[in-house]
């Protein structure tokens, strides 16, 4: 998800060359070993999906809705940072962006194109777009990288801490406070603005010495930018913004957490409120491996470990990660297609439409 001020238009036409071949050949490599060796290792798939079966009615019945509530939710980080933006445009663009970038090895920049597309197709002028994908792909993050800090707190509180989920939970911690403080000062003023970015260039030509080449970049111009494109929106609906990315994800949460009650029976089994979040929220850090799409297998992974290790036998703890994953992408990736489809079908007509019009 990048933007239009400058290398926009060049990121709306995306090349399936080199690099796309080998990151689909990567992704695939690490597809089969989580869910061929790594996997198989916690649980087994047999047993898992006995287990899912094995779910009452009123428990799928929770689910279904919970991934419903998903979906729907999924939407509004969109509105929230591009002020006017209708509820169903931006349903399917975030669904159709869904698709393209979970679907596609390092599908991004496909995902991205699209996006470009279909908001200028509503009206909206490529710095607003720049600024809402780049707002929505910060606030991710930083809510990404915040939650091991509620899961953590929810454990201390609960007694169940744990040296290890401390040590992660206190980087992700420094990490979030010192992208709050570098995105504040950076919309504090232009001139601070520029001074980070100056430091980013020094860092810049530094590793460009330490690696012997020339890296043609103006972080300074970047920076600069970046807080043009956003500073007015964030500083009008920072609190919109930020309720919306936690909502999309906590909505996440809400369908592994009923899975586990759901497998474990009940409640007041062996993982508690506290402990699921932590799994979630320390698996969700795999998002950031840029080789498979939207952590595909390595969030599965660890979701899987950290619930087994907390409690729950291994088959229930993969049955549960499995319906998590199914919930969460399958319905997703078929809505993004369609939505794609009716995206294309209007904007057919209404260039027919133009042309009738002779506009």
């Amino acid at each position: 998800m990048t933007e239009d001020t400058p290398g926009a238009p060049e990121a709306s036409q995306p090349k399936f060359g080199r690099q796309q071949i080998i990151a689909t050949v990567l992704t695939l490599i690490v597809l089969v070993l989580v869910f061929v060796v790594i996997l198989p290792q916690f649980g087994d798939y047999s047993a898992a999906w006995d287990a899912i079966q094995d779910m009452e009615a009123y428990q799928l019945a929770l689910l279904a809705a919970a991934t419903i509530a998903m979906i729907l939710i999924y939407v509004l980080p969109y509105p929230a940072a591009l002020p006017g933006l209708k509820y169903w445009p931006a349903f399917k663009v975030r669904q159709t962006s869904f698709m393209i970038s979970n679907v596609v090895p390092a599908g991004g920049a496909f995902g991205l194109a699209v996006q470009y597309g279909m908001l200028s197709s509503y009206g909206y002028a490529a710095a607003p777009t720049t600024a809402a994908i780049g707002i929505t792909s910060v606030w991710n993050s930083l809510v990404t990288l915040s939650l091991p800090v509620l899961a953590l707190l929810g454990l201390t509180i609960t007694g169940q801490n744990t040296g290890d989920a401390t040590v992660v939970t206190l980087i992700a911690t420094a990490v979030v406070v010192g992208g709050v403080i570098l995105l504040a000062l950076i919309l504090r003023s232009e001139d601070l603005a520029r001074r980070i970015g100056g430091w980013g260039d020094s860092l810049v030509q530094w590793a460009a010495k330490l690696i012997r080449r020339d890296l043609d970049l103006d972080v300074t111009s970047a920076v600069v930018d970046f807080r043009e494109s956003i500073v007015d929106v964030v500083l009008d609906r920072w609190i919109l913004i930020t309720l919306a990315n936690l909502a999309q994800q906590l909505a996440q949460f809400a369908i592994l957490y009923f899975a586990v009650v759901a497998l474990q029976g009940g409640f007041d089994g062996p993982i508690t409120l506290a402990e699921a979040l932590a799994a979630f929220a320390f698996g969700r850090l795999a998002t950031f491996i840029p080789i498979p799409p939207g952590g595909l297998g390595t969030t599965d992974a660890l979701i899987t470990s950290i619930l087994g290790s907390a409690g729950l036998d291994n088959d229930s703890a993969l049955a549960a990660t499995m319906v998590w994953r199914a919930a969460t992408y399958f319905p997703q990736v078929i809505i993004g297609a369609i939505t794609l489809l009716l995206w294309r079908r209007d904007r057919t007509r209404n260039s027919e439409a133009d042309s009738e019009s002779g506009v």
